[in-house]
């Protein structure tokens, strides 16, 4: 069986930006690009949260990320998701003023999702908040799934 992957949000913007100066950037775009060209070797999903997201801003850029993620399975929200996502806001795992980031989580953890690949190391993908956020998705009886950056998730290609 196929490992599953949830996308979030910012690994689809990271993948249809323009080609950034900045060499952390451009270096998190060219590890977006070699996840997404092994897409095929995974069960992955998004929900309607990720396309929602997709779809703002710039109309041009909306259109390009809205077009890379036609086909790939979305997830339901649920009152499932939704009732975990309040929890892992109240537990202070996620900043209330972030609830989508609760809610990625919570569709992941729902429907049993083994990895989250996202770049949002500010909410999501740090160390003090993976572990806020394991242990409130535990205590509600999920599995959490692995929070990992795109490059995190396919390891070192040279090993």
């Amino acid at each position: 069986m196929k490992p599953s992957v949830y996308i979030e949000t910012s690994v689809v913007s990271y993948l249809t930006a323009r080609p950034s100066k900045n060499l952390v950037v451009a270096g998190h775009q060219a590890g977006t690009r070699d996840f997404w060209a092994k897409l095929l070797e995974f069960e992955a999903f998004i929900s309607e949260l990720v396309v929602e997201e997709a779809g703002k801003g710039d109309e041009i850029a909306a259109e390009s990320r809205l077009r890379e993620l036609d086909g790939i399975e979305s997830l339901e929200i649920d009152p499932e998701c939704n009732e975990l996502a309040k929890h892992l806001v109240r537990d202070g795992a996620v900043p209330a003023e972030y609830a989508e980031d609760a809610l990625h989580i919570a569709i992941a953890a729902v429907h049993e999702i083994q990895s989250i690949v996202t770049w949002n190391f500010k909410h999501i993908n740090n160390p003090v908040t993976r572990g806020r956020i394991r242990t409130s998705v535990m205590k509600q009886g999920y599995t959490c799934p692995e929070i990992c950056s795109p490059d995190e998730f396919l390891g070192d290609e040279d090993e």
